[in-house]
């Protein structure tokens, strides 16, 4: 037998590995900011705030009184619309990527599903203290016009306080609305599912309240309605209103978003 000598020199150097960088959670907020108003009806709702927004002011301008041109009457008629679509966009956010088929893509890409959801979050925020920035500023116009129109005073009657409040109030309806969609990933479902909780659920509680005195002093605990409709009217300022928030936070949004989380990443995507 014969060796073969090879010379290190005829050796070929390997191709040097290629490093895959994951992708940045800035373009991952971006992409899913772009994907809400890419759709129909992402679209649609989204322009429905600007819309539903101009509407409101003016029937105020129309129909209110003198004695209601005041900024509260502008941000409560604006705020009313956008504690209803808001939820809306939270929901479609997510479920999107199932009901337009976009998931399977969306995770190939990115096979980390919770930082996809938590871009899914991240971008659900900043279009909810975006529409409240837009919404408040065309009640400060409303306002500014009535007065001006009827030769009133201007009366500005609702406090950086108040109306931090109030965004906070559309957030944690925002965050209803994002936790069923990851519990239940189907719009339809998950859209019916918020107006039962908000609409529906609210009901029940009360009545139970009033025949049970026992849930009386439990349901504000328990009812987050009960605990944002305190946020809309500006009545959560003691550590105990903090703490039912906190309370109706945990039971509704927190522990079930965690549920769907584990769920959502074991789920097959088709």
């Amino acid at each position: 037998m014969t060796a073969t000598i090879i010379s290190p020199d005829t050796i070929e150097a390997a191709p040097a590995r290629r490093i895959v960088r994951p992708i940045p959670t800035t373009r991952l907020v971006k992409t899913e900011l772009r994907k809400m108003f890419n759709t129909r009806s992402g679209f649609w709702m989204l322009l429905s705030i600007g819309v539903l927004s101009i509407i409101a002011t003016g029937s105020v301008l129309i129909f209110a009184p003198d004695s209601e041109i005041a900024y509260e009457t502008f941000a409560a008629a604006i705020g009313f619309p956008m504690s209803v679509i808001l939820p809306m966009i939270a929901i479609l956010g997510v479920t999107s990527e199932w009901s337009q088929r976009s998931g399977l893509t969306t995770f190939t890409l990115v096979p980390s599903r919770s930082r996809v959801i938590g871009a899914k979050a991240f971008a659900t925020f900043v279009v909810g203290v975006v529409s409240m920035a837009v919404a408040f500023a065309v009640g400060v116009v409303g306002n500014l016009l009535g007065s001006t129109i009827m030769g009133l005073d201007t009366v500005w009657d609702v406090s950086l306080a108040a109306a931090a409040q109030v965004l906070l109030g559309n957030l944690v309806g925002m965050a209803i609305g994002f936790t069923l969609g990851v519990v239940l990933r189907n719009s339809a479902a998950a859209i019916v599912g918020y107006f039962v909780v908000s609409l529906v659920l609210p009901g029940i509680l009360a009545l139970l309240a009033q025949v049970r005195s026992w849930f009386a002093d439990l349901q504000p605990w328990i009812d987050w309605n009960y605990t944002q409709v305190a946020l809309f009217e500006r009545d959560t300022d003691t550590a105990r209103e903090w703490a039912m928030l906190a309370s109706t936070t945990g039971i509704w949004i927190a522990l079930p978003l965690v549920i769907g989380l584990l769920f959502l990443r074991r789920s097959e995507v088709k």
